[in-house]
């Protein structure tokens, strides 16, 4: 049965984003540069690599995020993915502002700039939202749109789904909608395989020996991964993993000979220091939370995300392809969803890989509302 077992399919998708996992190296320091030099952190800055855009620290439900902000008008708040940070939207925010809206994209908790909570169950997708929710109010709007890229796509999702009242539309790339962010009737991961000698992907960014394995060498791990996750990567490129299975002692992955042409060493460098800065342990903890996430949203199973809502994702997107019966009927929890766009040729970092598309697609939906 589907919600029984992972298929064959899943285990494909899988295979792909152990990319993520698999690019090993030397350790990292934990602290980075401030952005002012030495001294306390600022409350506000503007780097000069983008001197449109303005960083604040904002308080909002008990810690503070780092926002990256730019243009005025109606609000749209940018949730990033894994391990990503708000330096994913960055092709977002001017064309956002210039379409007339404020567009802003916060460092989710334990990312980056952002307040990183010790406890590892202050990491469920419901601390995301009300971080959201928080950051609405701090900016000083009643409203505004979400929008969400893989992880944070479920967290754009159901942020609509408990809160049409502060969230007027939602836009999600790559990620579907899902009932309870995750799907399926039993805890996610009792569904993921594991014997002794491999371990399902997920499983293993939950153990402690993910952070050692994505950080031993940050710069490694961010090429590796843009490059075997994209649309650029080879039809024929799998990283030798087997039906997504991660072999318990490790494995590695060649860095590619060079970067897409969408992304730069410069834009490695800002992911570098980003996760220099934050460490892995915040981000990982997502992933350590998916059970419980999906146990917390029990009351809402079901429920329909009643506000306008677009969804684009790559058609080379491994997330796309392992949820493509969920990319089919989500319109039956989304009554308002506009028709799906599929770019062609894109992998999993949509609005990195296809910035002009996505941006022209996200302005557009936003105009019509």
């Amino acid at each position: 049965m589907r919600n029984a077992l992972f298929s064959r399919r899943d285990m494909v998708w899988a295979g792909g984003a152990l990319a993520v996992g698999a690019a090993l190296a030397k350790p990292f320091d934990a602290a980075a540069t401030e952005p002012g030099g030495a001294g306390p952190e600022p409350t506000s800055w503007v780097d000069s690599a983008m001197p449109e855009v303005t960083h604040r620290m904002i308080e909002t439900n008990g810690l503070r995020l780092h926002v990256a902000e730019q243009g005025t008008g109606p609000l749209v708040i940018l949730c990033h993915g894994f391990p990503e940070c708000w330096y994913s939207w960055r092709h977002q925010l001017p064309a956002l502002a210039k379409a007339g809206f404020r567009a802003v994209a916060p460092d989710l908790r334990g990312y980056g700039r952002s307040d990183r909570p010790e406890e590892v169950e202050k990491y469920t997708i419901l601390h995301d939202i009300g971080d959201i929710v928080g950051l609405v109010d701090a900016l000083g709007a009643k409203q505004a749109v979400i929008a969400g890229h893989d992880i944070g796509a479920p967290i754009a999702w159901q942020a609509a789904l408990l809160r049409p009242d502060r969230f007027r539309a939602v836009i999600a790339l790559s990620a579907p909608f899902r009932p309870r962010a995750f799907g399926g009737s039993v805890p996610p991961t009792t569904l993921m395989p594991r014997d002794e000698n491999a371990v399902f992907y997920q499983l293993f960014l939950q153990g402690p020996e993910a952070e050692a394995a994505l950080g031993r060498d940050l710069r490694r791990t961010f090429r590796a991964q843009f490059y075997a996750l994209s649309g650029d990567r080879p039809p024929s490129a799998g990283g030798g993993f087997p039906a997504g299975m991660m072999p318990r002692k490790g494995a590695l992955l060649s860095e590619p000979a060079s970067l897409p042409v969408w992304v730069t060493e410069s834009d490695v460098d800002v992911y570098v220091e980003a996760f220099t800065r934050s460490g892995l342990r915040g981000p990982l903890s997502w992933w350590r939370n998916i059970d419980r996430s999906w146990d917390l949203l029990a009351a809402f199973g079901g429920a329909a995300v009643t506000v306008p809502a677009l969804y684009t994702a790559g058609d080379r997107d491994f997330v796309a392809a392992v949820f493509q019966q969920d990319i089919a009927r989500q319109s039956s929890f989304v009554p308002k969803l506009r028709p799906t766009i599929m770019l062609r040729g894109c992998g999993h970092w949509t609005q990195q890989e296809r910035a002009a598309e996505v941006s022209a697609a996200m302005i557009d939906f936003l105009r019509q509302l």
